[in-house]
């Protein structure tokens, strides 16, 4: 078992923990409701991807497993206005607070403070999970193929088509491509993160770019650190990229969006 996969494992195996105490205190009865009283217009995370040229999903993330800290000050509203002013497409909030150090009402206040559709980055193990996510102001969650069933990913889509959010499917590998197309997944996200030895290579999104059909919203996750790595996406034909670390690190993140996207004409 690689390093990689042992901390999936170890990740799901904690949110489930984290989910069973979170019932204790809002019941699944009542989050389920809470979820199915508000109405907010379908799928806009997908449909805001949709437009011609490539899209942007600016995450705002605290930490990762892999590089430790990576934003001391963390100042999450304030960063989710500058990706929203810098021309983001969406925002990815990380709401897995042991290892990510996100927080629930990161998604919660942001929700509130800007109008660009968000993704509730975190383990989705159970259907608790969707229904809080729409209770936080959610656009659309995260299934990772890597440590859910078929059964599993295709019963929290059912869910999440119901209450009008998307859902973006993580692949890694061939395998998982066909896990996604199995649940008729309409948009696939494939990380650039190598299992194994935590490197990240972009040629992991062309190598897999010909399994997903062109009518499937296709997204680079992991790995864009340049405007080289933004055309090289472009190339394979990609409809979105997840950005996170560069713009984190970046004390101006207009600008390095701005770089990043070089002179490549949206139109």
């Amino acid at each position: 078992m690689s390093k990689e996969t042992t901390i999936l494992d170890t990740i799901a195996t904690y949110t489930k923990w984290r989910i069973k105490e979170q019932k204790k205190n809002i019941p699944l009865d009542l989050i389920r409701s809470e979820a199915e009283s508000i109405q907010t217009p379908k799928f806009v995370f997908e449909n805001a991807l949709k437009k011609p040229g490539l899209s942007f999903i600016c995450e705002c993330k605290k930490a990762s497993p892999s590089k430790g800290i990576i934003a001391k000050d963390f100042p999450y509203l304030a960063i989710a206005k500058e990706y929203e002013e810098a021309g983001a497409d969406c925002i990815s909030v990380l709401t897995e607070p042991k290892w990510f150090l996100g927080s629930d009402k990161y998604l919660k206040e942001i929700s509130n403070t800007v109008t660009l559709p968000l993704l509730r980055k975190d383990f989705t193990v159970d259907e608790y999970m969707v229904y809080e996510a729409k209770a936080m102001g959610a656009s659309c969650i995260l299934l990772i193929c890597s440590i859910l069933s078929v059964e599993e990913m295709k019963y929290f889509k059912d869910i999440s088509d119901d209450l009008g959010l998307s859902t973006l499917v993580e692949c890694h590998d061939e395998s998982e491509i066909e896990k996604a197309l199995k649940i008729n997944a309409r948009m696939i996200g494939v990380n650039n993160r190598n299992l194994k030895d935590f490197s990240v290579d972009t040629n992991n999104s062309k190598r897999l770019r010909d399994l997903v059909p062109k009518n499937i919203l296709f997204v680079s996750e992991s790995g864009v650190n340049s405007p080289e790595d933004i055309k090289n996406i472009i190339a394979i034909g990609a409809d979105a990229a997840l950005v996170g670390e560069i713009l984190m690190r970046a004390e101006n993140k207009k600008f390095t969006l701005d770089r990043l996207k070089g002179r490549y004409d949206k139109n």
